[in-house]
């Protein structure tokens, strides 16, 4: 394949940034990148580095800055939210050993901003910030994007390769499950979640508090339909507080609003039968900055791929956050795709969609079994009294003897297995030649 081919990009997300890394790093020359933000900014929180991720991170080369500020997990506890009792405590230690690399946690700006300063040092990539996708104004042979700048008038790009990282409010796969006459929309979970990050000093004064932020420990409070997750990240100068609840203040809003302020004395509530060290620290939120998240995720697509364009990440697998792998997919996706368009033996729009499929074939059926699996943890973390409740409870029991399945999904020793040693690029190369030769 021509290595000068056009490549356009939809979004600079991580799932976006890291195709264009991916696709420079094989060699492409002819990389845009297009945001409709004016800039990367400091958005999110903590975002949790599992292997499966760091492994990719690494080949890309961008890993050891990430590692250099992120703090290397060493177990898991799980813990009743009203006493602080604990269910369950998972070593984390074999990890490395037995996966190559640590689970870490780290700061999502960090993981943006290493990806994004990779890209800068690529001359084949561009990012072309402040420009918003308005659609797809030809699917092919070559796709043709129309896009809006902020300031200054619309225009149009051809591409030989098209890839949506446009997130879970996609223009691009809303326009294409249209034209394919696809009936999927995006679903309402009737969750949310508050992100909090509290600063070292604001802990300081609590030698409980500080105990959190000081230990390589991840812990997950947990509670009838709510939850809360917490790790220090920054080299433990800030503390990543991260829960789940049931929605209440999006219920009646617009479709369109994911993210609305939040209500400091609601947020309390909402965890008022939680132990005071969990009150302590939700008190610390300083007023007016308690800001909520509509968790929302997409019915699953028959389809990822369209003639030349294809859906990455959230756009087309977007998942609950109780697994740990939103990011860390999507990080899957672009290396896969790397790898594929470098093997796809020439340029023609005929020979890019059987490479896209290849992508499809080696990504959707894991990608969903992820997402649902996520789905099923959020469930059993969020049971009421009951019998189902102490058929758990009994589980995280047994894990104290090292036996049995352990009921928080991301912290179970066989799903590790199955999620972080999968090595997506190796397995995209050896069945390369197979699955192209068959789609």
């Amino acid at each position: 394949m021509d290595k000068n081919v056009r490549i356009v990009i939809a979004g600079a997300g991580m799932g976006g940034l890291a195709t264009a890394l991916a696709l420079a790093k094989k060699g492409f020359t002819h990389i845009d990148v297009f945001e409709t933000a004016s800039n990367l900014g400091f958005v999110g929180a903590g975002i949790q580095l599992a292997p499966n991720m760091a492994r990719i991170l690494d080949r890309l080369g961008c890993w050891k800055d990430i590692e250099a500020e992120a703090v290397d997990i060493k177990e898991t506890s799980i813990r009743q939210g009203s006493t602080d009792g604990e269910l369950g405590n998972v070593d984390l230690r074999y990890i490395r050993e037995t996966y190559g690399y640590p689970h870490m946690v780290g700061h999502r700006s960090s993981l943006a901003g290493s990806l994004y300063a990779a890209c800068k040092k690529e001359k084949g990539i561009t990012v072309h910030f402040s420009t918003a996708v308005v659609g797809v104004e030809s699917w092919g042979p070559k796709p043709t994007l129309k896009l809006q700048p902020r300031n200054g008038e619309a225009y149009t790009v051809e591409a030989d390769v098209l890839i949506a990282a446009d997130g879970l409010k996609s223009v691009i796969r809303d326009q294409m499950l249209k034209d394919l006459n696809i009936n999927a929309k995006v679903v309402d979970t009737e969750q949310a979640a508050y992100r909090i990050m509290l600063k070292r000093e604001e802990m300081a004064h609590d030698p409980e508090l500080l105990e959190l932020i000081d230990a390589d420990r991840v812990i997950r409070w947990i509670g009838e339909k709510r939850h809360i997750i917490a790790y220090p990240v920054s080299n433990k100068q800030i503390y990543n507080l991260s829960t789940t609840q049931v929605d209440k203040n999006f219920a009646s809003a617009p479709s369109a609003t994911y993210t609305t302020k939040g209500d400091k004395s609601i947020m309390l509530a909402t965890f008022g039968d939680f132990c005071p060290k969990i009150h302590r620290m939700l008190s610390l939120v300083p007023d007016g900055e308690v800001c909520e998240w509509k968790l929302r995720v997409h019915s699953p697509l028959p389809t990822w791929v369209h003639g030349s364009v294809a859906l990455v990440g959230d756009s087309c697998h977007p998942t609950l956050p109780h697994l740990a792998q939103g990011a860390a997919q999507a990080i899957e996706d672009a290396a896969v795709l790397g790898v594929v368009l470098a093997r796809c033996p020439d340029s023609s729009p005929e020979s890019i969609n059987k490479a896209l499929q290849v992508y499809q074939k080696v990504r959707k059926e894991r990608a969903e079994i992820l997402v649902e699996l996520a789905a099923a943890s959020g469930r059993a973390l969020h049971l009421g009294d009951g019998a189902a409740k102490a058929e758990r409870d009994k589980q995280f029991a047994a894990l104290k003897e090292k036996k049995g399945a352990v009921p928080d999904k991301w912290a179970d020793a066989d799903v590790q297995k199955q999620i972080y040693g999968h090595d997506c690029m190796k397995v995209a190369e050896d069945s390369f030649d197979e699955l192209f030769a068959s789609v």
